[in-house]
C-alpha cells in the first residue's frame, strides 16, 4: 500500500486553550509514515490503540502481509474469513470502478506487478504479455456474496493500494471520534483527513505540491488549502515512475489499456468527505485526463479536485468552484 506522498502538512501549530491540549503522534504504517493531532482536554495518548488498528488492518488488506486476507484471496486459498475492513474496502472499490466506467479498477494487481508498481518492485511487462494480463482482469468479473469472493477467473489479483490508505485514514478519524474527540487532522503517506478546527477556530491548512522534473527535487507547494470536516487526496505521475531505455513509466495504469496512463495531467487533489472515496477517486481521475476528468467531476456534488497538467512550456493548474473555496493561497 505504499503510495508516494503529494502533500505537505503546513501551519499546523495553533494557539492551545487551556482545555484543549494539543496531542501530536507520529509513526510508521502500510510502508509510509503518518502523523496524528488532535485536541484532548485529557491530554490522552491513543498511539498504542491506534499502532495496533494499522497493524490488525494491514493483517486484512496489505499486500505486504502475507497471510493477510487479500493475500489469501488472491492465492485463492479456502475458508478465508473475511472481515469487516475487507468488505468496506471491497464495496468502495467496487462502487468507484462502476461510477468511473472502469477509469477505477481493482483487479488490475497482475498488470501493476508486472509493471513494477506492486509490492515486490518486479518489472517484468512485455508488449505480448498485455493482452493476456488484461484478460486476467475486469471490475465486472468479482462480486462478493453471503461473505464469499467469487471470481469469473482465479487468477484475478485484487489491489486496493488506491483506497486502503485513505480508508485507514478514516478508521482512525472514527476512532477517534469515539473517544470524544472532535477536532483533529490525520495524515497517512500524504492522504488527509481534517475535522473540527482548532481551539482558536482556525480551520486546519494542508499543502499541495508544486510538480518536480524529478524524483529527488525539493517538495515546493502550488497551493494552500484550508479545511473543514473534508478529506483530500493526492494522484500524481511526476515522482513515482521508473525509467528504462530512456522511457519513463508512470504508475497510473490504464486498466481498459494494461499501459501507463498517457495524458497531460501532472497530479490530482480531490475533495471528499470520505480519504477513502477521495483516495480512489484520484487515481480514476489520473487515469481519464484532464477533459474528462474535469467534466466527472463538475457532474458529481460530492467531488471537488485542483488539476496540475502540463502545457508546451510548463503547467497550469485548475480548480473547480468547491476547491476554489477553500484555497487561500497559490503560488508563481
Amino acid at each position: 500500500m505504499k503510495k508516494l506522498l503529494f502533500f505537505i502538512l503546513i501551519l499546523i501549530v495553533g494557539c492551545n486553550g487551556s482545555n484543549n491540549a494539543k496531542v501530536s503522534l507520529v509513526g510508521e504504517a502500510q510502508g509510509t509514515y503518518y502523523s496524528i493531532i488532535y485536541f484532548d482536554a485529557q491530554e490522552r495518548d491513543f498511539q498504542i490503540e491506534i499502532d495496533s488498528l494499522l497493524t490488525d488492518f494491514d493483517k486484512s488488506v496489505s499486500l505486504w502481509v502475507p497471510n493477510s486476507i487479500l493475500s489469501r484471496i488472491n492465492n485463492n486459498e479456502t475458508d478465508i474469513e473475511i472481515d469487516n475492513y475487507f468488505i468496506d474496502n471491497f464495496n468502495i472499490s467496487k462502487d468507484v470502478s462502476e461510477q468511473t466506467n472502469g477509469a477505477f479498477d481493482f483487479t488490475i494487481g497482475k498488470l501493476i506487478k508486472a509493471w513494477g508498481f506492486g509490492y515486490d518492485e518486479n518489472k517484468t511487462i512485455e508488449p505480448n504479455m498485455i493482452d493476456s494480463l488484461l484478460n486476467l482482469s475486469g471490475y465486472k468479473k468479482v462480486k462478493l456474496e453471503e461473505g464469499k469472493i467469487i471470481k469469473e477467473d482465479p487468477r484475478i489479483s485484487f489491489d486496493f493500494n488506491a483506497v486502503a490508505q485513505g480508508y485507514s485514514v478514516d478508521m482512525i478519524g472514527l476512532f477517534l471520534e469515539s473517544k470524544g474527540i472532535s477536532n483533529y487532522l490525520i495524515d497517512i503517506g500524504g492522504e488527509v483527513k481534517a475535522k473540527g478546527t482548532k481551539p482558536d477556530g482556525i480551520k486546519w491548512k494542508v499543502g499541495i505540491e508544486k510538480p518536480a522534473e524529478h524524483k529527488n527535487d525539493s517538495r515546493d507547494l502550488e497551493a494552500v488549502a484550508e479545511l473543514l470536516d473534508l478529506s483530500i487526496a493526492t494522484s500524481g505521475n511526476y515522482r513515482k515512475f521508473y525509467e528504462e531505455d530512456g522511457i519513463r513509466y508512470s504508475h497510473t495504469i490504464d486498466p481498459k489499456t494494461g499501459y501507463p496512463a498517457k495524458n497531460t495531467l501532472l497530479s490530482v487533489s480531490v475533495l471528499h468527505k470520505s480519504t477513502a472515496y477521495a483516495d480512489a477517486y484520484a487515481t480514476a481521475l489520473m487515469v481519464m485526463g484532464f477533459e474528462k476528468a474535469k467534466s466527472f467531476v463538475e457532474k458529481e456534488n460530492d467531488l471537488e479536485a485542483f488539476f496540475i497538467f502540463s502545457t508546451e512550456d510548463s503547467f497550469e493548474t485548475y480548480a473547480t468552484t468547491g476547491f476554489k473555496d477553500v484555497i487561500i493561497e497559490e503560488f508563481e
